[in-house]
């Protein structure tokens, strides 16, 4: 992301209203990336690292990982940010070719189509539950194993425990508590992360 004297400003405001907290560097970094893009500061409360959820998505990015998302949107929020730097493909649900289902989601059929092509790659789930769900399926039954999962989608029913199914996967993941959420965030959350892992494995993912 370029940064403009504006920007600058404005994570200034960000960073003396949000106060103490408890979160790395690097986490921050994701943090206040989201409350910029979303200009609300319970996402301070909501976003949630598991152990290595950084570390496993810089690491994958900078292997050129297959990033697979859930919406067009998510797919061009990232799309700049990620052709500057590691130049990952970048694949959305929506596009798969897949065989038309009654009881499911073009969506979720599309990341389940997906996910068995590239089992280790980086998932972004912005507003799909649907996706979000059939993917958590697949990782139980031992059929895939991301390299990271982005999870954000907002939802009413039965989120939370969606949401505590992907925690007890053990997968490396950032997710957001409740029921907030959507495709800004995941997007927020991505570039955020590929600057950060473009600051440790750049200069090295350059000359390969």
């Amino acid at each position: 992301m370029e940064w403009h004297v504006t920007d600058a400003q404005s994570l200034r405001v960000i960073d003396r209203e949000i106060g103490e907290h408890s979160f790395s560097p690097s986490e921050y970094e994701i943090v206040r990336r989201v409350i910029y893009a979303t200009a609300d500061f319970e996402y301070k409360f909501l976003i949630q690292f598991s152990e290595q959820a950084l570390q496993s998505g810089a690491a994958a990015l900078a292997a050129r990982t297959t990033l697979i998302v859930d919406v067009p949107m998510v797919q061009v929020g990232i799309s700049a940010t990620i052709q500057k730097t590691f130049a990952n493909p970048v694949y959305c649900s929506m596009d798969a070719l897949t065989r038309p289902q009654k009881n499911r989601t073009k969506t979720a059929w599309g990341i389940e189509t997906l996910a068995k092509r590239y089992p280790e790659g980086i998932f972004v789930i912005g507003e799909s539950q649907t996706a979000l769900e059939t993917l958590v399926d697949l990782i139980e039954a031992e059929e895939v194993r991301p390299a990271l999962i982005v999870a954000t989608p907002a939802g009413f029913l039965d989120v939370d425990v969606l949401k505590a199914r992907l925690q007890d996967c053990f997968v490396p993941h950032i997710r957001i508590e409740g029921r907030k959420g959507n495709a800004v965030v995941a997007t927020a959350i991505v570039t955020g992360l590929v600057d950060l892992a473009w600051n440790a494995y750049g200069q090295e993912a350059a000359h390969k």
